[in-house]
This record gives structure tokens, C-alpha cells and sequence, in this order.
């Protein structure tokens, strides 16, 4: 202790400078990858790295696992919360008539690389098979979906075709990339529709002499569907609902497995609510608006708007207060309550305080992205209602009240998950700004690093144009952190036996 003692009051004030200088660039250096780190994930380094492999090595394994029972049994379902899972856009727009145009407006690019990649893995899966072995126009198409160049994918298209004029995927490519407007993509694809139906055909009667015979019906089955959906698009765009109704629901009707994919109902709904036939979007709802399907935007806010289109026309929030809700009124704010929780984030673009983008090729339920496609197509629909924005304005932030920990806790649904926000990052453009949901506050760690980095270089900067006063200074702090242990030793000194001190310091 005494040598300790001494060793400190031979300490210079440059040590002191040195000391307090280096903490607080280390501190700041901290702070700086914790801040990036936390942009660009969303979560503290220092925390994640202390609760997945720090806290099991003390035992925080097991209460992690008992919370998540205790979170698995508070949903009160035997299934499990279900992980974030990418969905293709049903209302995805087209990459040269679109998507393409807004490029060469605003020299920004609308689509991620990932976004792209997973529509070139749908591409693949839907329009490629094992029969496809030998044919070059189809294995030129093979290379074609996984190429990143739009110009070199077209070209590859044109390829194809002068293999083979009857290569239903490269008539696809062609209109989904090569085309510059609606119009023109709607001819090209009713020549690949003629092609896909006689394909279609051909495959229906040999798919049953060999596993490869139907996998390439299968694939035949997918191109002619896929056809038949955009060309319906093509058709609503261009404003002919009719007819564009009457696809959607022809297409609704089949069976194969590419249907679970595409979600064509919800293509249907958009297309009668802008024909504002509400009585026929009502009955499509009571179809798939099911406690066994799985939910979407589309569905949930589009029972909103319905009912409060029934009551919203006369809704005051003055009137409200002082008589109450009436059941349609209360029917119509749960509807949206509902609506709400299950995306937090297509309010405000709705009612335009957040401005829209071009939505993306693939979405994620109940992510920025999915609020994003939703209000993109939809928002025109309800402003089609006379006030129903108004009864959305005053009553969506209500269902804050209700979910005080969305994360642990859901009401009509499974708790929000925490992995949307990093999906969507890679969904949607750099220059859009993702919305994320709870609002995250900083991280402990970030607050502690910035308040040690800000006292450390203070300290340094006093230091240094004060050294004596901040020596002595330090001196005397430093006397009192000692103050409890020589006051321990002392009472050591005078309850042990002098002979045992002396038996114990020469150990």
C-alpha cells in the first residue's frame, strides 16, 4: 500500500494528459462502430455480443429458453411464431414499362440486386425443369435469368427465340424488360399466350409417361398462368376492369401450385375496388379473410376501408366524443385497430406524411415494404371514399395503446417481428428511407460509450491547461478510493495477530 501510495504522488500531470487522452480516444472509437453498427443493423454490438455469447456461458441459456416458452405459450396456439418470409409482390410492376421510366427520369435505381436475384430465382424455378436438357433456346434462358445485366438478358432473349420462335420464357423476358410501355407489353405477351397455350396442350397429354414428361407441364402450366396474370394487369392498367376482373377471377379458379405464390385475389380486389364494386370485393374478402389463411395488408385494410365506408362519411371526432361510437363506428374503428396491428406502417403513407416510391418486386408481410406495394395501389381507393382517411387520421394511433410491447405481445395477432426492418433494408433503395417499427431507442452501451468519451476528453483538455490544480486534484480522488482500503487494512491489523501479517506478507 505504501509503495502503491508512493507511485502515485510521483505521477506528473502529462501522465495524467496521456491517460485520460488515450481513454477518450478509444471511448470514441467504441462509440463510432457502435453507432455504425446499430444504423446499419438496428441492435447494440456490445449487447449482442454479450447476450449470444456472453449470458449462456453464466446462465442466461436457460432463462432466455423459459422466456420463449413463456412467449410460445401466451400465444396461446400450438403453432410457432412464424419467421420473416419474402413474398412476391402481387402487384409487381413492369421492369421496362415502369420501372425502366422512372430510371431514366430520375437516374435512380428503383430495385435492389437483391430484390432482383430473388425475382431471377422465381424466374428460374417457375419457367426452367429437367426436360429442359438438350434444348438450347431453353438453356440459353437458364443463363439468361441469373444474368445482372438488363441489356445482356435481353439479348439473350433474342437469342433464344432465334433458336426457337416458340420459347414462351423468352416472349416473357422480352415484355417484362425489353418493352417501354403498357401497350407494347401487352402485344408481346398475347403472341407468347398463343405459344404457352399450344405448349400447354402438347404437355397436358404426354405428363404422365415420365417424371420428366410432367415436369416439364408443370413448368408449361407456370408460363401460361404467369401470362395470363400480367396480361390481366396489362388490361387493368389500361383501364379496361371488365375484363380485367374477369381474368383475375378465371385465374382464381386454378389450382396449381404457382397460385399460392402469385396471390392473385389480392390483384383481384385492387381491380374491383377501382370498378368500386364493393358488394363483389366484400364477398372475394369473405373468402380469404380467414383465421386459417395467412394475412396481408390487402386484406386486412381493405376490410377497413369497407367498413368504414359505411359510417365514415358522417363521422365527426368532436360528435364522437361527446355521444360515443356508435356498433357501425366501433365495428369500423376495430376494423382498422386490426388493420394497424398488423402493419403499423401504411398509415402514414396513406395519409401521405411519408412519401411513396415505387414499390419492389418481392415484400415483406408486415414490413415497410408490403405498407409501401399496399399504399402505392391503394391510396387512390380510399381517398374514393369520402372520409375515410379522416376516421383513419383520428383513430389509427389508438392501437399503440393497446400493444405497449409489441414484440413480446400481440393482440389479434403474433407479436411484431424484430427481423423487418433489416429485410426490408435489402428490399428497398438507399435513398428511401425505411420505416421502422417500435421506434428504437439508442442503446445503453451507445449512451454510456458518448458520455465516457465526452468526460475523457474533457478531463484530458482541463489536464492539460491546468495541470497542477487537476494534479492535485486527481491526487485527492485518488485518496479517497484508497480511504475504504486502508481503512480495511487497519481493521485487519487490529483483529488478526501481528505475527500472522507478518507469516502472510512474506508468502
Amino acid at each position: 500500500m505504501w509503495d502503491s501510495s508512493m507511485f502515485l504522488s510521483t505521477l506528473t500531470p502529462k501522465f495524467y494528459v496521456a491517460l485520460t487522452g488515450t481513454s477518450s480516444l478509444i471511448s470514441g472509437l467504441i462509440l463510432i462502430f457502435e453507432w455504425w453498427y446499430f444504423r446499419k443493423y438496428g441492435t447494440s454490438f456490445i449487447e449482442q455480443v454479450s447476450l449470444n455469447h456472453i449470458s449462456p456461458w453464466i446462465g442466461g441459456g436457460s432463462s432466455e429458453s423459459s422466456n420463449g416458452n413463456d412467449h410460445h405459450a401466451s400465444n396461446g396456439s400450438g403453432q410457432q411464431i412464424p419467421e420473416c418470409k419474402v413474398w412476391r409482390n402481387p402487384l409487381n410492376l413492369f421492369r421496362g414499362a415502369e420501372y425502366q421510366r422512372f430510371f431514366w427520369a430520375t437516374s435512380k435505381e428503383p430495385l435492389t440486386y437483391y430484390d432482383m436475384n430473388l425475382s431471377a430465382q422465381d424466374h428460374q424455378t417457375f419457367f426452367t425443369c429437367e426436360g429442359d436438357a438438350g434444348n438450347a433456346e431453353y438453356e440459353i434462358m437458364q443463363t439468361a435469368w441469373r444474368e445482372r445485366n438488363p441489356v445482356v438478358r435481353i439479348k439473350a432473349a433474342h437469342s433464344a427465340l432465334e433458336v426457337n420462335q416458340d420459347c414462351t420464357p423468352a416472349y416473357i423476358l422480352l415484355a417484362e424488360e425489353e418493352t417501354t410501355t403498357i401497350v407494347e407489353a401487352e402485344k408481346v405477351l398475347k403472341t407468347a399466350l398463343k405459344i404457352a397455350e399450344t405448349n400447354y396442350k402438347k404437355s397436358q397429354l404426354m405428363q404422365h409417361q415420365s417424371a420428366i414428361h410432367e415436369s416439364i407441364h408443370r413448368r408449361d402450366t407456370n408460363a401460361l398462368i404467369y401470362i395470363k396474370r400480367r396480361l390481366a394487369m396489362c388490361a387493368r392498367k389500361l383501364q379496361k376492369l371488365k375484363e380485367a376482373a374477369k381474368m383475375f377471377r378465371d385465374l382464381t379458379k386454378e389450382i396449381p401450385p404457382i397460385m399460392n405464390v402469385l396471390n392473385i385475389h389480392e390483384n383481384l380486389i385492387e381491380c374491383l375496388l377501382e370498378m368500386q364494386a364493393y358488394a363483389d370485393c366484400q364477398a372475394v374478402l369473405a373468402k380469404y379473410d380467414d383465421i386459417s389463411l395467412p394475412k396481408s395488408a390487402t386484406i386486412c385494410y381493405t376490410a377497413a376501408l369497407l367498413k368504414a365506408r359505411a359510417v365514415a362519411d358522417k363521422f365527426s371526432p368532436d360528435v364522437a366524443s361527446k355521444r360515443g361510437l356508435s356498433a357501425a363506428e366501433m365495428s369500423a374503428v376495430e376494423a382498422i385497430h386490426r388493420a394497424v396491428e398488423f402493419n403499423p406502417h401504411v398509415p402514414k403513407y396513406l395519409l401521405e406524411t411519408k412519401p411513396l416510391i415505387l414499390p419492389p418486386e418481392h415484400i415483406l408481410k408486415r414490413g415497410d415494404s408490403e405498407a409501401l406495394a399496399y399504399a402505392f395501389f391503394h391510396l387512390n381507393h380510399w381517398k374514393n371514399v369520402e372520409g375515410a382517411l379522416n376516421l383513419l387520421h383520428c383513430t389509427w394511433e389508438g392501437t399503440f395503446r393497446m400493444l405497449p410491447y409489441p414484440l413480446e405481445r400481440g393482440h389479434l395477432f403474433y407479436p411484431y417481428p424484430t427481423c423487418t426492418e433489416c429485410a426490408d433494408r435489402e428490399l428497398l433503395p438507399v435513398f428511401h428511407d425505411v420505416s421502422v417499427y417500435p421506434k428504437k431507442e439508442l442503446p445503453f452501451f451507445i449512451l454510456f460509450t458518448a458520455g465516457l468519451c465526452s468526460f475523457t476528453a474533457l478531463l484530458a483538455l482541463l489536464t492539460h491547461q491546468y495541470p497542477e490544480p487537476m494534479g492535485v486534484m486527481a491526487h485527492t480522488v485518488l485518496n479517497w478510493i484508497s480511504l475504504p482500503f486502508y481503512f480495511f487494512k487497519e481493521r485487519l491489523e487490529s483483529v488478526l495477530p501481528c505475527n500472522l501479517l507478518q507469516q502472510l506478507t512474506r508468502i
